[in-house]
Parts: structure tokens; sequence; C-alpha cells
């Protein structure tokens, strides 16, 4: 089968998300397709055509995504979908060619997405860059630890009145922890749209303050239920954030404190919640773990050199880049606490591994040793793991803390 691939013009945006979510086994409405429109970038949006029929989709947002230390440009891939009636024709493979091409030539180091399934993109040198957590938790287990006193105090606002503050707070974490995309209040109204508003209860703004300073927040819904008229709701954590320890306790007492609310859930948190050690009773969370965001290094030198490292050292690697061969070959990285150098090298090699094995590490989530147990590495060099982790160890582990 015979297929062009090109960026959609304006009159074809509707049909583009209407493609997409087909393939994802949805249909769109008006406010579905406007919702998108408030972050679509035209000409990183990208669509198949065959007979003169739109079968397939992909799109990229243009981030500056928190990594260890500093922050860099990232294609943010989204929207990527084949009708039911094209599949397993080459249309997803050609259509990430096109996606990675593209982020090279506008000299984006990093490429980043969210899988529907975790199969389909280590292909492409995707490395599992951070984990997600979930949590259901019953309020009535949910005291902390002793020594924990209430401070500052938590208000309710309006959604105008909210977002400015809940940037602030965000800009706060995300300058702390790798993982986060640099927002405004654009996103912040794209992430709120409801696709099934009949059903989903409308969000509550909570901001968190200390002598008047914002420094924490939440973003949750109520899901009434009330079996034979006694009080069994739950609060759903859309979102919880705080800048402080204090402010963050603080706010999650808040929400937990909640009237008539039987449960307290969330579905995206970082894996390491500090709820955890919060609560008395910490399995009383059923905390569950799941695959966050993905990570490929577009630029492997340019992309190595952007982040910060833990200590001073060197590690060469032997790197394998099928799907971006111009990252191929051995490379030398001379990290620093605040500045690396990255280059080819023909001295010998320290580890070797797959593109994708960068990707993993690259945010500080996952290390080299873990991924040499699992076979994806190899120490050529006696050392070479330990040596190689106390670089690319950074705290706290990354986190995005939603899906684009």
């Amino acid at each position: 089968m015979s297929f062009q691939i090109r960026p959609i013009r304006e009159g074809e945006f509707d049909e583009a998300v209407a493609v997409v979510e087909a393939a994802f086994g949805e249909v769109v409405t008006p406010e579905d397709v406007q919702n998108e429109r408030r972050v679509a970038e035209l000409d990183r949006s990208f669509a198949a055509f065959a007979d003169g029929r739109m079968i397939a989709g992909a799109a990229a947002y243009s981030f500056r995504l928190g990594v260890p230390g500093g922050e860099v440009a990232t294609a943010g891939v989204t929207s990527v979908g084949v009708l039911p009636t094209h599949r397993r024709r080459g249309l997803n493979t050609a259509l990430m060619r096109r996606m990675l091409d593209d982020a090279r030539e506008r000299s984006e180091p990093l490429a980043a997405l969210f899988a529907s399934e975790g199969g389909i993109y280590g292909r492409f040198g995707f490395g599992l860059g951070s984990f997600s957590c979930g949590m259901d938790l019953e309020t009535e287990r949910s005291a902390f630890v002793r020594g924990y006193t209430p401070s500052g105090r938590v208000l309710l606002h309006s959604k105008e009145e909210a977002f400015p503050r809940i940037l602030e707070v965000y800009e706060g974490v995300r300058r702390t922890r790798p993982g986060m995309p640099v927002l405004d209040e654009r996103w912040l109204e794209y992430r709120l749209h409801d696709h099934h508003p009949e059903r989903e209860p409308a969000p509550f703004f909570a901001v968190h303050e200390t002598d008047g300073a914002a420094d924490g927040y939440a973003i949750y819904r109520i899901k009434h239920e009330w079996p034979g008229s006694m009080p069994r709701s739950e609060v759903a954590v859309s979102e919880l954030m705080a800048t402080t320890p204090q402010a963050y306790a603080d706010t999650w007492r808040f929400v937990l404190d909640l009237d008539l609310i039987h449960r307290a859930t969330a579905w995206s948190r970082p894996v390491d919640e500090p709820l955890v050690h919060l609560l008395a009773e910490p399995r009383r969370l059923r905390l569950t773990v799941k695959d966050g965001m993905w990570a490929r290094l577009v630029d492997v030198r340019a992309a190595l050199t952007a982040r910060s490292y833990a200590g001073d050292g060197r590690i060469v690697v032997e790197l394998r880049d099928r799907f971006c061969p111009w990252n191929e070959g051995r490379l030398s990285l001379q990290a620093a606490p605040y500045e690396a150098a990255c280059g080819p090298t023909d001295d010998d090699a320290d580890l070797a591994c797959d593109v994708n094995v960068l990707g993993a590490v690259y945010l500080g989530g996952t290390t080299f040793r873990q991924l040499w147990r699992a076979g994806q590495v190899q120490e050529l060099r006696p050392g070479a793991l330990a040596r190689a982790d106390s670089l690319f160890a950074w705290d706290p582990a990354p986190w995005c803390p939603f899906v684009f």
C-alpha cells in the first residue's frame, strides 16, 4: 500500500482528531476538538493519506522538559493512531520516522511520550524514563505518623483565582523534579477538559498558604455515593503538589479530612510518593506502580550534555541505535555536577547498550545496574556499572503528573 505523510492543514484539523480518536475506539465531540485546538501545533501534526483518505495521524508538542539540573527542548509525542482498517501496514513506523526526523531538524535533543501499550515504542528507541503510582485509601485509616502538626491554611478558589497560584506552585516543584514540562494556563485548561462531562463531576481547587504565599495545591473531584442514605463518597485527586514538606502534609490532610468521604484515590503520583512515609498504615494506600513517561534521546550528545550529574567521572559507552543511526558509535561522557562533555572516542568502552537504556536512565529514575540485571546492558570493564550509576543518580525521582 502506498501512502503519503505530511503536516495537516487548518481545514483538516477536525478530521485528524476524529481519525486518531477512532483508532482508540472513541468518537469525538465538538468540545473535544476545540480543546485539542488549545495546544495543537499544525506544523507538528502529521497525517497519513491513501487514496485521498486520511488513515492515520501523529503529533508533537513543543515542550521544555525538566531534566536533572535543568531543562531541555523536547518533542512531546502524542495522538499516534492508525485506523483499524489500515493497521499492520507500516504506518506507525513511518509516522515515528517522520516525528523523530522532525525533532532532530528542530534541534530537540529529547522526545517523550506516554504509551497506550508498553510494547510499541521500544523498537523506536524509547526507554521507560519514569514510573507512575496509583492509590486507593480508605480515609478512616489515613492517620499520619506521630509528630505531624498542621500549619498554614487551605482555601478553595474559583478556577480563575486558582490558576495563577497553581502555576506558581507547579513551577516551584518542577524546578526540583525531573520529568515535568513547563506549563501555562492554556495547558491547565486543556488538562481539565472532561471527555465525558455527563459522568465527570466538576473539579475543586484548593490552595495551601503559608503567611499568605501559595505553597501547595490540590485539584480534586467528588464522586458521590450514598448507599442506604449513608455517605460513602470518593475524592479523586487529579493533582496535588507542594513546595515544602509541611505544605505537602497539610494539603493531603485537608483532602483526607473532607467530610462525607469514604475513599481517596489518585492515579498519577510519583514513585517516591512521600505519603507512604506520612501514613501510620502505609499498606492502606494500596499503592500500585506502572510505566509512566517514555524517553528517547534524539541527539544523544546534546541530551547528555544538557543535564547535570551527581559527581565527577568519565564513562565510555558503545551505543547501538538502529532507528536513529546518527547516534551510533563509541561515545565518551565526561560528567561533572554542573557541566558535561560528550563526543566520539576510540578508547575502549566501559558499557555497551541500545539507546533505549539511555532513555531509561536519562532522568534518573532507573539505574544501569537494574537494566544490567534485566540483560539490557553489558559491563565491559569491572566497576563501570557502579561508576555510571554514581554519575546518573538523581533525587527526587522523575515524574510527569499528567498524560499528554
